[in-house]
């Protein structure tokens, strides 16, 4: 079995945070991301991700993969990275409102867009959790931790 390289990890991640789905060949090593939904459609050959769709429909066994955050995952990571806030911050306290919302994932973001450098901060702190996240699926799926 392959193990997956902290490069794969961290496109992985990028990948399922763009929207995409990825399948992970296990012998190979060989990544197929395609954009979610694609799979459950005909797909016109010309439009692109035949080669990916083929791939997955004519080895199944072969492919297996690897699971998107889902909203309560993803809330999650938006409470931890604002617990790592200084308490003092006025953004920390806004994001705290924002979480309270309604609409908590567009509010939240509207604030970080807004935000300065605390924008570059939740990014780089999204970019990791997302990592290990991946880091988790893989270890569900091989049973054994991912080295670093």
């Amino acid at each position: 079995m392959e193990t997956l390289t902290n490069e794969q990890i961290k496109e992985i991640a990028e990948q399922l945070d763009c929207g995409f789905k990825c399948y992970w060949n296990k012998e190979s090593g060989e990544l197929v991301f395609i954009p979610e939904g694609l799979d459950d459609f005909d797909v016109d050959p010309e439009e692109g991700w035949s080669e990916e769709l083929e791939k997955l429909d004519n080895n199944p066994d072969d492919y297996v993969e690897i699971d998107r955050l889902t909203s309560r995952d993803s809330f999650q990571i938006m409470e931890d990275f604002v617990e790592t806030l200084n308490d003092s911050s006025n953004v920390k306290k806004r994001l705290i409102a924002a979480l309270s919302k309604k609409k908590p994932f567009r509010e939240f973001k509207f604030i970080i867009d807004n935000s300065g450098d605390y924008r570059q901060m939740w990014f780089d702190f999204k970019a990791q959790e997302m990592q290990n996240w991946v880091r988790e699926k893989i270890e569900e799926i091989t049973g054994e931790e991912e080295e670093d």
